[in-house]
C-alpha cells in the first residue's frame, strides 16, 4: 500500500514529544541486555556498560541539534 501524499507529508506528531527518563531507561535496558545476550557484553561488565550506552542514548534523544 502507498500512503498519500498529503499523507506523506504530514509529520507525526510524536516527532516533538520529548522523551521521558523511563524510556530511555527502557531502551538502554533492551540494548544492554541484548548485548549479554549475544555474547558481546559479560553481565561483570554491566554497570559500566550500562552508564555507556545510557549516556549515548540520552545525548541521542536530547540533542537539540538535529539535521
Amino acid at each position: 500500500m502507498t500512503k498519500s501524499k498529503a499523507q506523506a507529508e504530514t509529520p507525526s506528531p510524536m516527532l516533538n514529544k520529548p522523551v521521558t527518563d523511563e524510556a530511555i531507561l527502557k531502551v538502554t535496558k533492551e540494548i544492554v541486555v541484548k548485548f549479554i545476550e549475544v555474547g558481546h557484553l559479560s553481565p561483570v561488565k554491566f554497570d559500566e556498560i550500562f552508564a555507556q550506552v545510557h549516556g549515548t542514548i540520552s545525548r541521542t534523544v536530547r540533542t537539540d541539534d538535529r539535521d
